[in-house]
């Protein structure tokens, strides 16, 4: 059923904030026609497609593959737990973003959710951290997924930058694929690489309990790295995000307003459990100074489990590093689609193809991609400059999330008792307020402190950077300020 688009009236804006009702199935706001009425995305996703894709868009073999070597040369044996002080904030998340998707499904969603409670404003420059932190996070899984393969393929080759970006660009067409085709072909693929994923975690867990008397290392818990801590946790952003997709597919849900959200929670608790898992297996049984910088930790603990055969690792670890390739490009593509609607952007990025698919931000997002990917690769200037910007995705990540859950307090502050279901079945989320503010409390002074610490870490000029990006965030807030048309209220019927 095709999705509508409807004006809202200045009366039904209080503060900034406008609400609808859950138990109509759509917003009490009066109806209008859309005067460029197109076609809407495809509702066809079932939960059973939302959960696959929510795991495997957290990419757990790949996450670990490429960023375990940072985070133990930063923090050491102290790495599991700086990843647990941001799980807490982040799966607090997951549960503000089922409340938020029960309210108001969007395909832009968290970019939507601000703009009907935060205002306009708030919403256009919670667009531009998102835009940053999604394309930010796709070149450094592109790049790996060419390295990945030469060496799965050709392990004794010297590898040249020009068949490393050869082989990154056919991932990135192999990427654009499933998302031309739909959403219901890109949970299917997905679902493959999601289950030789699973199968892999499952064998080298079983391998590495079976072996951990034989091959297990003593671990000194000395003085806390409280810097190197700090800047860890806000590096797991990238590996604890990506369950929020399903929120994202709103749009293409059977089932708006019950599934997204639900499937990000399941996810999220997954993606927990896997590191729960995987880290101190390989913690416990591979030297800490041996994974500490290494690009590749997870083959030099699968070298450990199995001597001569750490290549059988490249296989799953490929599969998560394609899967994630095209879902953070989905999440990407769904947003620019649902701020080329409200003309934020162009409106070509609202234009569907004949698969009721946002085609032309997918070609856009993955074509720029691999622009910055031949950049780092080929043009020394530039290289640094993009290891920099692209090294400060997990900054981005959280940043997002630390705008979400202001929403949140905000939401239930304030709006959720001004809904009109509220009058027929009462009803206060006093929990989830109370840990929307630690989660706010957590989030930012880790954003605080990554200024501080991120320097350190990552090199001078970060947190210049990181200054200029967020500043012209606020010229892009100001200078799209004129846009045509008001938010998008999405029906969120069932199909």
């Amino acid at each position: 059923m095709p999705a509508r688009e409807e004006r809202l009236h200045p009366e039904t804006k209080t503060a900034g904030v406008s609400f609808a009702s859950q138990d109509s199935g759509k917003d009490s706001f009066p109806e209008q026609e859309n005067s460029s009425r197109q076609k809407s995305l495809a509702q066809r996703l079932d939960l059973k497609d939302l959960v696959p894709l929510s795991v495997s868009s957290v990419g757990p073999l790949f996450s670990v593959a490429a960023t375990g070597g940072v985070m133990a040369a930063y923090a050491g044996v102290w790495t599991l737990p700086a990843i647990f002080l941001l799980a807490f904030p982040f799966l607090v998340s997951s549960f503000v973003f089922r409340l938020l998707n029960k309210h108001f499904p969007q395909a832009g969603a968290s970019y939507h959710w601000s703009a009907r409670v935060l205002g306009e404003s708030a919403s256009r420059y919670q667009a531009w951290i998102l835009i940053l932190a999604y394309f930010t996070s796709i070149p450094p899984i592109a790049i790996p997924a060419g390295s990945y393969t030469v060496a799965l393929l050709a392990p004794r080759y010297q590898s040249s930058s020009v068949l490393e970006a050869g082989v990154t660009l056919f991932w990135i067409i192999f990427a654009a694929v499933p998302l031309l085709l739909g959403a219901k072909p890109t949970a299917r693929i997905t679902q493959v690489f999601f289950a030789v994923e699973m199968l892999a975690l499952t064998a080298f867990a079983v391998i590495g309990v079976s072996r951990l008397g034989k091959i297990s290392v003593p671990l000194h818990f000395s003085k806390p790295p409280i810097g190197g801590m700090l800047v860890v946790a806000v590096i797991a952003a990238t590996i604890l995000d990506g369950w929020e997709i399903d929120s994202y597919a709103a749009e293409e849900s059977k089932k708006p307003r019950e599934h997204p959200g639900l499937g990000g929670i399941i996810g999220a608790f997954g993606a927990l459990l896997f590191y729960a898992v995987l880290y101190p297996l390989m913690i416990g049984e591979t030297p800490i100074r041996k994974l500490a910088g290494s690009s590749d930790p997870l083959a030099v603990w699968a070298n450990r489990l199995i001597p001569g055969h750490g290549w059988a690792m490249l296989i799953p670890v490929l599969a998560s590093t394609a899967g994630g390739l095209w879902l953070t490009t989905y999440i990407l593509t769904r947003a620019l689609y649902a701020m080329g609607r409200e003309r934020l952007l162009p409106v070509s990025f609202a234009k569907l193809n004949k698969r009721r698919v946002p085609g032309f931000a997918v070609v856009v997002t993955l074509s720029l991609t691999f622009l910055v990917v031949l950049g780092e690769t080929f043009v020394g200037s530039l290289s640094d400059f993009f290891k920099l910007i692209l090294s400060a995705a997990g900054f981005f990540i959280l940043a997002e999330f630390f705008m979400d859950s202001l929403t949140a307090v905000m939401f239930l502050a304030f709006g959720h008792k001004k809904l009109p279901e509220l009058s027929v079945h009462p009803h206060r989320h006093k929990a989830l307020m109370f840990f929307s503010l630690i989660s706010s409390l957590m989030m930012g002074s880790l954003l605080v402190a990554f200024f501080v610490y991120g320097p350190k870490a990552i090199g001078a000029g970060i947190d210049q950077t990181l200054l200029v990006l967020l500043m012209l965030g606020a010229v892009f807030t100001y200078l799209s300020r004129k846009k045509t048309a008001s938010p998008f209220v999405f029906e969120g019927k069932s199909v």
